[in-house]
């Protein structure tokens, strides 16, 4: 069920009481409202995620009564809102409520899968039949009897969302406006994104899993627009993790504000970038984008298992410099790509994936980790009940290295110094790639000097992971939604500060 509430230029007192008291909302259902915003915990526990573990068994012996040799069922309950605070108005909120059921059947590397919006005993019934028939004639296995699972949490929450009245929601944004106004009269407008959801699950497969979590997750996003004398320039700060609203206790709303609106005024003087080969610095943090893309993707296992992409037939052998050392790691606590199990009940791990410049493991899945005969990574991961989990990564980084940052920039005579990355593109099977520089400056005699713009990054991962020669310190990270095959999950990049030797760089100069 969704329910949307978009209005433009609601004054604050009147969004508060059509948020709390649901004047908006006249043809809602009284039941489904009383979930929107603060449901407490026992109308939250009413979902249908209490559905009685008899019929979750005879469903996965449906899924399966026409052959296959696995099967699971995914239930799942989601509450979430948004809320946009644009020039000092609030303009529009979405409270949505979903919730559904996805059956799925694996039958050799064939897979069935069917969902449902309803969730009862016929509909699951429904779903399984239809996923049943990938598998129809071949070998049936007997399904193991579910009992109760449990999985190390990695997810911890100090204030839980349905806890927290919408006038605090609200008053954090009004203070990031606020804050990235005040920071300088060349900050003209301000927009901030206040996003946050409580996702419930239920798995249960043929192999006697029966588990269930709750995953809360905030998304806090500040943009700021500087204006000069003939330029502009819009800048972004953004938090986020897998936690409750302590989050923004724990990094002020004031704080993210003042990181955009200064990104915003300083690029107001970038100079044009100029192209060719250079030596690039990237900073800590959100600059782990790039290995995401350019290295992280290529190393999921269902290419390889279809023999395509840029690391297949690796495993084992050097494929970067000795300094490189790059990890998955989904027990990280509370970031935004942690969850206590991946979307097939995998507990998380911490998966090391190139160590010391050599291919140690691929990111798997139920799927996948069957088809190369590997362990399963805890990276089966779903949008939601409606799509099959996939390989997917969750927290990807570059190990910390032993370099001191300062160092690393005073030894490099010219170059490039990224600060942040924005938008790119890769081709897992090739491994080529193409990032676009949101905040850059220009290294010379060893020193980040004037800001420039339209610079961009161009190679492949073997080029880029094979050319990295110093490795700080000073590892950090950046929330992130990454894309894949239709489907958008929450994810965190980060590495320490990088220098890759010669890229080459797409600039706007001559």
């Amino acid at each position: 069920m969704t329910y949307y509430y978009i209005s433009e230029n609601i004054p604050r007192r009147v969004f508060l009481k059509l948020g709390i008291t649901g004047g908006a909302a006249i043809a809602l259902a009284p039941s489904a409202l009383s979930q929107l915003l603060y449901s407490n915990a026992s109308e939250e526990a009413k979902t249908n995620l209490d559905i009685e573990p008899q019929i979750l068994s005879r469903t996965i012996k449906k899924a399966l009564e026409k052959g296959g040799d696995f099967a699971e069922v995914y239930i799942e309950h989601r509450i979430s809102r948004a809320i946009l605070l644009e020039e000092s108005k609030f303009k529009s909120a979405v409270f949505h409520i979903s919730q559904g059921a996805g059956v799925r059947v694996l039958s050799g590397i064939k897979t069935g899968y069917a969902y449902t919006e309803i969730i009862d005993e016929a509909s699951l019934l429904k779903a399984a039949e239809t996923a049943s028939f990938i598998a129809q004639g071949a070998k049936k296995i007997k399904p193991v009897a579910i009992k109760p699972s449990k999985r190390k949490s990695f997810v911890k929450v100090k204030v839980p969302l349905e806890t927290v009245a919408d006038a605090k929601r609200m008053d954090a944004m009004q203070r990031a406006h606020q804050a990235a106004l005040d920071y300088d009269k060349k900050i003209t407008m301000v927009s901030v994104t206040y996003r946050d959801h409580e996702r419930k699950r239920l798995i249960a497969n043929s192999e006697g899993l029966f588990i269930k979590d709750g995953l809360p997750i905030i998304y806090f996003i500040v943009q700021a627009l500087a204006v000069g004398e003939d330029t502009q320039h819009m800048g972004m700060e953004r938090v986020s993790k897998r936690a409750g609203f302590e989050q923004l206790d724990e990094v002020k709303p004031e704080e993210v504000a003042r990181a955009a609106a200064r990104e915003a005024v300083t690029l107001l003087d970038a100079k044009e970038t100029p192209a060719g080969k250079m030596d690039v610095v990237l900073q800590n943090g959100w600059g782990g984008v790039l290995v995401h893309e350019a290295v992280g993707h290529p190393l999921e296992a269902d290419n390889i298992a279809k023999e395509i992409g840029a690391f297949t037939g690796k495993m084992g052998k050097k494929v970067a410099s000795d300094i490189f050392t790059m990890i998955d790691d989904g027990t990280i606590i509370n970031a935004r790509g942690t969850t206590s199990f991946d979307d097939e009940g995998t507990q998380m791990k911490r998966n090391v994936l190139i160590e010391n410049g050599v291919l140690v493991k691929f990111i798997t899945d139920i799927l996948s980790a069957r088809q190369l005969t590997l362990e399963r990574t805890g990276n089966g991961r779903r949008q939601d009940y409606r799509y099959m989990p996939i390989p997917r990564m969750t927290n990807t980084f570059i190990a910390a290295g032993k370099d001191k940052p300062e160092d690393i920039l005073a030894s490099t005579p010219k170059g490039l110094y990224v600060q942040s990355l924005s938008g790119g593109s890769v081709n897992p099977i090739t491994g080529t790639f193409n990032f676009t520089c949101r905040e850059a400056y220009l290294i010379e005699d060893g020193k980040k000097t004037y800001p420039v713009k339209g610079a961009t990054l161009i190679g492949s991962c073997m080029e880029i992971i094979s050319n990295v020669d110093a490795v700080g310190n000073d590892l950090d990270y950046g929330p992130g939604t990454c894309g894949k095959s239709s489907q958008y999950v929450e994810v965190t990049a980060g590495q320490p500060t990088v220098r890759i030797r010669n890229i080459n760089v797409g600039g706007t100069k001559g």
